[in-house]
């Protein structure tokens, strides 16, 4: 079985549950956060909404420096709709690069930078497990918390939530 078989289905699987929380998040409350030192609702919406966006930075290049980022201009989503357009072309943006890159493009090696540090070096097939879709999967369990805090809801993630009917 090719990499890109083995990864597409799991990402898949993680894109579609995904979509579910940022349907649900409580935007209207995008200011709010459970903790001085967590994220707001808007800033965590707006990360997960974006991280299926770097699939293209690393399977079509060899590396990232964090410290040439961060310059552009910073997005405030106001609605579900917006997080939602935005995080679509990113996850078909990504499952149409996963699927363009053979065995050996996977195993290639991508390095994180911050400047002349080094923060990570792996293969590519690695990076997207574990940058991309664990971190995705780690930001998700958190607004899964706040959509819970709020009151909102919760749907599915592996099973059924305690919202769910017959549960």
């Amino acid at each position: 079985m090719a990499i890109k078989d083995a990864l597409l289905p799991e990402f898949d699987h993680e894109m579609g549950t995904t979509r579910k929380l940022l349907a649900c998040a409580p935007m209207a409350d995008r200011d709010w956060k459970p903790h001085a030192k967590s994220m707001s609702v808007g800033d965590l919406v707006k990360h997960v909404a974006e991280i299926p966006g770097w699939a293209g930075g690393i399977v079509d290049a060899d590396s990232w420096d964090a410290a040439s980022g961060g310059n552009a201009p910073k997005k405030v989503y106001t609605s579900n709709d917006e997080a939602l357009a935005d995080f679509d072309a990113g996850v078909a943006k990504a499952r149409a690069a996963i699927e363009s890159k053979s065995d050996a493009e996977w195993m290639q090696t991508w390095t994180l930078k911050n400047g002349d540090q080094e923060i990570m070096s792996l293969p590519k097939v690695g990076v997207v497990r574990s940058f991309l879709m664990n971190h995705l999967i780690h930001h998700r369990g958190q607004l899964s918390v706040y959509i819970r805090l709020k009151d909102v809801a919760v749907p599915s993630i592996y099973g059924p939530s305690a919202d769910e009917k017959g549960f």
